[in-house]
């Protein structure tokens, strides 16, 4: 084979390689606004009537998930099954935040964690490595990370609403969360920075309980860090 040759082989299998990015870049665009619907849907229990209506937007959610399922199937065909890590940096951030809003409908509707294969079956993709498109661990603690951000803001706006029994829940599962984050062993630099970041919430929330303390709101014994179903 001569230089030409051999370059102009390495030229088409550059072109192969951008035009699977971009049949890629294509389905995600599509998952990050699916993305942004369920997020908008639920900031709305942030609100004080949002607290009223969290069944009824958890639901909404998990139809927009249904969705994010569709998409899913369309991604897994766009580039060769067993090259998941060549392209993962494509998808990483948005499966990031889809973790994080599973997580949110289903601590919304339990106050539980909820486990990376509930939420590979939710997103309609697997827990198992070896099955094909799946769930990284790390994209799956970096959305539960998410999550803690989001409770300890849910936390405030509790209080606000007059719900004074709901930071002292989310208190005992964010606890009960850097305990387990506690056991892990992170060598990740980008997680290891986002972990770091959970002793902020764990402060936010106990400084939202310390206030309903003094002020003596805090008479209600709190439920389990799963709460009541």
């Amino acid at each position: 084979m001569s230089v030409s040759e051999m370059f102009a082989a390495l030229q088409a299998a550059l072109g192969q390689d951008q035009d699977i990015r971009e049949e890629i870049r294509k389905v995600v665009q599509a998952l990050e606004q699916t993305a942004r619907e369920i997020l908008t849907l639920l900031q709305g229990v942030h609100q004080g009537p949002g607290f009223q209506h969290i069944p009824k937007k958890c639901q909404k959610a998990r139809e927009h998930f249904g969705t994010v399922r569709t998409q899913m199937e369309s991604l897994k065909t766009k580039f060769p099954a067993d090259q998941y890590y060549r392209f993962h940096e494509h998808w990483r951030f948005v499966l990031q935040r889809l973790v994080f809003l599973a997580a949110f409908v289903v601590y919304l509707e339990s106050e539980t964690l909820v486990t990376r294969e509930a939420v590979a079956e939710i997103l309609g993709i697997e827990a198992d490595r070896e099955r094909g498109f799946h769930l990284d661990i790390e994209d799956y603690l970096s959305g539960v990370l998410t999550l803690a951000s989001e409770l300890a803001r849910l936390a405030v706006n509790s209080v606000t609403a007059g719900d004074y029994s709901r930071p002292l829940r989310i208190s005992a599962f964010i606890n009960e969360l850097d305990s387990g984050f506690r056991l892990l062993n992170l060598k990740n630099d980008s997680l290891r920075k986002r972990y770091d970041g959970l002793k902020y919430d764990v402060k936010k929330i106990e400084e939202v309980v310390y206030d309903l303390s003094i002020r003596g709101l805090n008479k209600e014994a709190p439920v389990g860090a799963g709460g009541e179903k």
